[in-house]
């Protein structure tokens, strides 16, 4: 098992190489939550992510040993920071890639120099494919997380939340093959061995915590926290999460979109799913971490524009800010006029209007227009629908 020395010795090395970026105390997620939240922010790396610090680590080591081409095998943060560290270091990096892979994540791997190979739709598939190349091509493979030299580099992100804010008492870390889980342990029990750890997976990909608890969740097909989306949990980082680690929780995916949007509008940062996993298990288990100070790693930013826009989107509709309510009435000239004033009257924005003639049961002389509206909320939404129904129109929320 790795120690404290080689993560001390990681961070020396590390130094000067990439940004020792804040942590800091939000307020208002304190306030939300119950507990104290101090949040680090990984995504803020030149490559968006935490996973440079392990990367950059073991590629020195390759290149002091005379390695001129690597091979790694990632769904996309493990890829960025092979890619961007091995061309500062001059040497050629093949990084193959699930098919699902988000286009952001493939197009900055490749602007970093780096060959893709994008082949199978699961991360087990592209690992066997990497394993191949390497073989094949003589390349060494360069591991996402099972490897010391990548544990001890992301193992520095704990050190460096340590120094800044002493006083953590509980430190909840995204989980995925537990590389960046498992370095954090060893950093933390040796600086402060009281400390309670907590590692978080998404409920479609519970690896980790069946190898771990000895439990049976069954395994879904994809999630919105694509980083974390592990089917085969790391062996060495397994054998320091089981010793060093105090627990590991689940989260749905609800709750990944609902802390992806509210770091967003609270804290203007931008993360992926799996960076938000540490934020979702405090909001799915608020009693677990009340009155704690609590450390959250936003280990990474690198998610799509179309699926943020989609979580935005979906985070208006459950706010009812954004709402879909369809109104039926009598159709003759001037009524949609009366809609849209009733509607503009109580405050509310339009965004689309559908008339519906042919496919409805109402007779034959009425119509059922359907607006989507933004409000300001649903005390909002509700006061809108009261004033459509007091100008003598029927008016619902269509869910």
């Amino acid at each position: 098992m790795i120690g404290i020395h080689d993560i001390e010795r990681a961070a020396a090395r590390l130094q000067g190489q990439l940004l020792a970026t804040p942590c800091v105390e939000s307020r208002t997620l304190s306030d939300i939550v119950g507990a104290q939240v101090f949040l680090k922010f990984e995504n803020l790396q030149f490559t968006a992510s935490f996973k440079e610090r392990g990367a950059c680590n073991k590629l020195v080591d390759l290149a002091e040993a005379g390695v001129r081409g690597v091979v790694a095998m990632s769904a996309g943060n493990h890829a960025q920071g092979v890619a961007y560290h091995a061309q500062r270091l001059g040497m050629k990096a093949t990084i193959v890639m699930p098919r699902f892979t988000p286009g952001v994540k493939i197009e900055r791997t490749r602007g970093f120099g780096a060959e893709v190979v994008l082949h199978g739709d699961t991360l087990d598939a592209a690992r066997a494919h990497a394993f191949e190349l390497a073989e094949r091509d003589g390349l060494s493979f360069v591991h996402p997380y099972d490897d010391e030299a990548i544990i001890a580099g992301q193992g520095t992100v704990a050190l460096e939340m340590l120094d800044a804010v002493p006083e953590l008492d509980t430190l909840v870390v995204a989980t995925g093959g537990g590389g960046l889980i498992s370095g954090m342990a060893v950093a933390a029990r040796a600086r402060k061995p009281g400390i309670e750890i907590v590692g978080v997976q998404t409920s479609r990909f519970p690896a980790m915590v069946n190898a771990v608890k000895g439990t049976h969740h069954a395994q879904g097909s994809n999630s919105i926290a694509e980083g974390i989306a592990v089917g085969t949990p790391g062996v060495l980082t397994q054998e320091i999460i089981k010793a060093l680690v105090d627990d590991m929780l689940l989260v749905e995916e609800g709750d990944i979109e609902q802390a992806v949007l509210m770091l967003l509008e609270i804290e203007k940062t931008v993360v992926e799913g799996a960076g938000a996993v540490g934020l979702a298990a405090l909001l799915r288990h608020p009693d677990r971490f009340r009155g704690k100070k609590v450390g959250l790693v936003l280990c990474g930013g690198n998610i799509d524009p179309l699926l943020l826009a989609a979580i935005i989107e979906r985070g208006m509709v459950r706010a009812g800010r954004l709402a879909r309510v369809r109104v039926s009435s009598r159709d003759v000239p001037g009524m949609l006029a009366r809609i849209t004033t009733t509607v503009a009257e109580a405050g509310a924005n339009i965004d689309e209007v559908h008339h519906q003639r042919a496919f409805t049961m109402l007779a034959a002389q009425n119509v059922e227009i359907e607006l989507v509206l933004q409000t300001r909320g649903r005390e909002h939404l509700a006061a809108v629908l009261a004033a459509l129904r007091q100008s003598g129109f029927e008016a619902e929320e269509q869910h």
